[in-house]
């Protein structure tokens, strides 16, 4: 059965329980401290209240394993609640001293648990979630995907645009300065174009044989958790915050 309503669609798969899923290598990414002079504490955890493990000096470049999210820093570069993992010394420092190229996150995030922990699994698709889209549909889980996961302040007005239904989120994407490709990677937002409201999901895993497994909302049951490993050529685009 066809469940479609403001971005269902329908497809064979089953539904997964509990799964983690490890940081790879090859998907780490640097960036450059700039502090203005002082040494940039790295920390225990991705915040100001956990214990200070070394320091990194002013100008040196770093391996960011994975980024997630913490308390909100105000830094060289604006104000950020994202947090790097680095390599060494091994520990958190906080995005808004990094320099990485990029406004967004440039690593996979640090939590990768594939499971149903959406806050809002048992209320009414009919009740707006606090970021205004529709409760248990594809679009407010992968919102909730973006702002925990991301550490991204994602609301259906995000970047001034008008997010609305999935097939909607290329566009508005784009219209918000978000790049939109063809290229899997894990955080990303799957998206797209089919039916009457589209279909978003979140990548968490990227697999050497060409899938990708998502998880999302209303797809193969109404208003409800799945995953699927899906081709990643199989998707329509690759919204990346």
């Amino acid at each position: 059965m066809a469940w479609i309503r403001r971005g269902g669609l329908t497809v064979a798969a089953t539904v997964a329980g509990v799964m983690l899923v490890g940081v790879s290598a090859a998907s780490a990414a640097t960036g450059t401290v700039n502090t203005s002079g002082v040494a940039l504490t790295v920390r225990s955890g991705a915040g100001t209240g956990y214990t200070a493990t070394g320091s990194v000096a002013d100008g040196t470049s770093v391996t960011i394993t994975c980024q997630t999210r913490g308390t909100t820093v105000t830094g060289t570069y604006g104000t950020s609640s994202v947090w790097d993992k680095i390599t060494s010394p091994a520990g958190y420092v906080a995005d808004a001293y990094v320099y990485t190229g990029s406004d967004g996150t440039v690593a996979p995030p640090c939590i990768q648990t594939v499971t149903d922990d959406y806050p809002y699994k048992s209320d009414s698709s009919s009740e707006a979630d606090p970021w205004n889209f529709y409760k248990r549909e594809c679009v407010s889980f992968a919102a909730w995907r973006v702002r925990q996961r991301l550490g991204v302040d994602f609301t259906n007005s995000y970047g001034g645009v008008h997010w609305g239904n999935a097939i909607n989120w290329d566009n508005a994407a784009s219209a918000a300065g978000v790049r939109v490709d063809h290229t899997a990677k894990v955080g990303a937002v799957a998206q797209w174009n089919t039916g009457t409201y589209g279909h978003v999901a979140y990548v968490a895993r990227v697999n050497s044989d060409g899938t990708i497994l998502v998880e999302e909302y209303n797809y193969l049951s109404a208003h409800n958790y799945d995953t699927r490993t899906i081709s990643a050529s199989s998707v329509g685009n690759y919204i990346h915050f």
